[in-house]
């Protein structure tokens, strides 16, 4: 298997820097694409950095800096170039080769500087970590070591340089936590005052201030201080971070615990032995599973979910210039702040009476305020954003709305009452969409006399952080409101999969399908503790019973009430899950079963253990899925795999459901047939 690799070139030039004798090498990556396509190093461009240093070198410089295109620094390895690795000597010689290269950097007698102008991860932060000095740009939207999330570990010189600059603690943060929790990146203000870079400086002349500044250091003019990094508290960090580890993945992420490993061989190996074990780890997690699948779970959210599938032209789809949200509710107060943020155009919302009005707008007003304490806004486009936001119990506000989004009480009588009511009100090209969670979509605009132009939008909760959004087709839902709905989707920075007008669509249906299973094992007898910690060994980001809080029982259970209407043989009601939504209690209480709550349940006399109950829920995600796609829910089992990682927080490690599914054999298992070719997220 071969791969065309899309060589970053390093152009270098030599530059004159005022109050110095000699001219400085600077060194600019670029692949000669623009920001779209960032840098990333595979085996031609790093021979041509190994080319550019040696001549820099050669020409007795003042400095040497490394630099990147406009927007871009780099991103690191090229992983489609990882996915063609076909033996354990080839991994091995990737990490040797970066290693080498980048330590000339390290070990160079002429002063290095990194000049982070744009986007670094991964191997592109490493490079930056193994110059002298870092300068960052304000304007620089990515720092980050995210290769804990794709099965791999920082394998080019991150785990042993960065805990030695800025200490064990932060260093364990950005290469294990902040990858493991939705691949979390640092700003530059945060990289700058973690010690990452050794100074912020303005984007609009970053690269004149940048040589200025090096300028300054190489003349003695400038001190760089670094605080000293406390080596006493190595390995009582260590031992947290591998107790958090154990009690949140279980052990189910090789890299997470390999990348521990590392940081802590860094605390006291020297730096050939600390990259050597890199090497290791590298050759060893290249050749898993784990990496094949977080590769393709990558591939996924940067490839797929950009390029939705069965989306109508873009050129089909309308402007909007005013958005109306029926309800003021917790819900539609965190869409109508999106839609502010995003759109910049009025958002009007509308209740049953003044004082919910009020308190909805109030919300948002007073979201945007806390956005201007934390630095995320400024005065002035928080004062625009006030101005966009109203409320009115006049639905009259609606009549030139281009978009309408109904969120208002999850009951089909509700809805089609709502839409009935702004059928008269709305001009005739205006979309509606409602963000029911469950019902159909259908049905919801079968006596509108435009059905057309209704459209499912269900976006996930908390609306500001979770990626995904389900778009769903009616059955006489046109291309022109479907094409504006992709759109908007892309305007509010979410993730889009065209879903069919099933029940409960793709993340709640499986979710309740799995949980379902969960909750008929302790209605059979399973102990509460034996069925939550079932499916430990997945690493799943939470357990059943935290997630069945999260969600809310009484959700749950009218989620499930319909999935029982349309499926009833697959979706049987839980008499425990109603005696729990009819009180109106946590079942849990600080992570802990409520014993006064455990006691309304009822248990039968037939427990299962923990494996049988995690084959029941796996056995039936396998049936349910394979439903789902002989139904036209979405296009391909890639689609459910996006809307589970999205949607429903399926770990990377995994790969999605059903590459897992596929190699845990339970496909087969249960339809007689895999979802996935061979060597789709798995080792061919």
């Amino acid at each position: 298997m071969t791969y065309q690799e899309v060589v970053t070139k390093s152009l270098l030039r030599t530059v004159a820097v005022p109050g110095l004798d000699r001219p400085a090498a600077l060194i600019t990556l670029d692949n000669g694409f623009d920001h779209k396509k960032p840098n990333t190093f595979g085996p031609e461009g790093l021979a041509g950095l190994d080319a550019a240093i040696t001549e820099a070198l050669a020409a007795d410089p003042a400095f040497v800096a490394v630099t990147g295109k406009p927007y871009i620094f780099c991103v690191g390895a090229d992983v489609t170039g990882l996915s063609t690795i076909t033996d354990r000597e080839q991994a091995l010689e990737v990490g040797r080769l970066g290693h080498r290269i980048f330590a000339r950097l390290k070990d160079s007698a002429v002063p290095t500087f990194a000049f982070v102008n744009g986007a670094a991860m991964g191997g592109g932060l490493e490079l930056a970590l193994h110059c002298h000095y870092r300068t960052i740009s304000g304007g620089a939207t990515a720092l980050a070591l995210p290769e804990v999330l794709l099965g791999l570990v920082p394998g080019w010189g991150g785990t042993q340089l960065l805990p030695n600059l800025i200490g064990i603690a932060p260093a364990a943060q950005v290469i294990i936590q902040n990858p493991l929790s939705q691949n979390k990146m640092l700003k530059p203000a945060q990289a700058a005052e973690l010690g990452i870079a050794d100074v912020l400086l303005e984007p609009a002349d970053f690269l004149e201030r940048s040589l200025e500044w090096a300028a300054g250091v190489v003349r003695g003019a400038v001190a760089v201080s670094r605080p000293e990094v406390d080596k006493d508290m190595w390995e009582g960090v260590l031992f947290f971070a591998k107790k958090t580890l154990d009690d949140r993945l279980h052990g189910a992420v090789p890299s997470a615990n390999r990348a521990l490993e590392l940081l802590g061989l860094a605390g006291d190996a020297d730096f050939a032995s600390g990259t050597a074990a890199e090497d290791e780890a590298l050759a060893d997690l290249v050749m898993s599973e784990e990496l094949r699948s977080g590769l393709y779970a990558f591939d996924l959210v940067q490839r797929r979910a950009k390029r939705p599938a069965g989306a109508p032209a873009p050129a089909l789809a309308r402007d909007i210039t005013k958005v109306g949200l029926v309800g003021a509710g917790l819900m539609a107060g965190q869409i109508a702040l999106l839609f502010a943020r995003r759109l910049e155009v009025p958002v009007v919302l509308t209740d049953l009476d003044q004082a919910r009005v009020d308190k909805g707008v109030a919300y948002v007003h007073g979201e945007i305020d806390k956005m201007v304490a934390k630095g995320r806004l400024d005065q002035g486009k928080a004062a625009k954003l006030h101005g966009l936001v109203s409320g009115s119990v006049d639905k009259g506000v609606f009549a030139d709305a281009d978009l309408v989004v109904e969120a208002v009480f999850e009951d089909l009588g509700v809805k089609k009452q709502v839409w009935a009511e702004l059928e008269k009100i709305v001009k005739p090209e205006a979309v509606l969409a409602t963000n029911t969670s469950s019902l159909s979509i259908t049905e919801m605009a079968a006596d509108l006399e435009h059905p057309e132009r209704v459209v499912g939008f269900h976006f996930f909760n908390p609306v500001a952080v979770m990626p995904l959004l389900e778009i769903v087709r009616g059955e006489r839902t046109d291309d022109a409101t479907l094409a504006t709905a992709f759109a908007v989707g892309k305007e509010l920075k979410k993730s889009c999969v065209l879903v069919k007008d099933a029940p409960a669509f793709v993340v709640n249906r499986l979710l309740t399908r799995f949980l379902g299973e969960i909750f008929a094992a302790v209605d059979e007898g399973t102990p509460l503790d034996v069925a939550n910690e079932a499916l430990d060994p997945l690493g799943l980001p939470m357990r059943p019973l935290p997630l069945l809080q999260l969600v809310g029982p009484a959700v749950a259970y009218h989620v499930g009430g319909i999935l029982h209407a349309a499926f009833p043989d697959r979706f049987p009601v839980s008499d425990n899950l109603r005696r729990l939504a009819e009180s109106g209690r946590p079942l849990l209480v600080d992570d802990e079963v409520d014993a006064s709550v455990a006691a309304l349940l009822e248990f039968g006399d037939q427990p299962s253990t923990a494996e049988q109950v995690r084959q029941r829920a796996l056995e039936a995600l396998a049936q349910e899925v394979r439903l789902m796609l002989d139904e036209g829910v979405v296009a391909e089992p890639q689609d459910i795999d996006l809307c589970l990682i999205l949607g429903g927080g399926w770990p990377f490690h995994l790969g999605g459901i059903t590459p897992y599914l596929d190699r845990s054999g339970t496909s087969e298992r249960v339809t007689g047939q895999r979802f996935l070719p061979l060597g789709v997220a798995s080792l061919p």
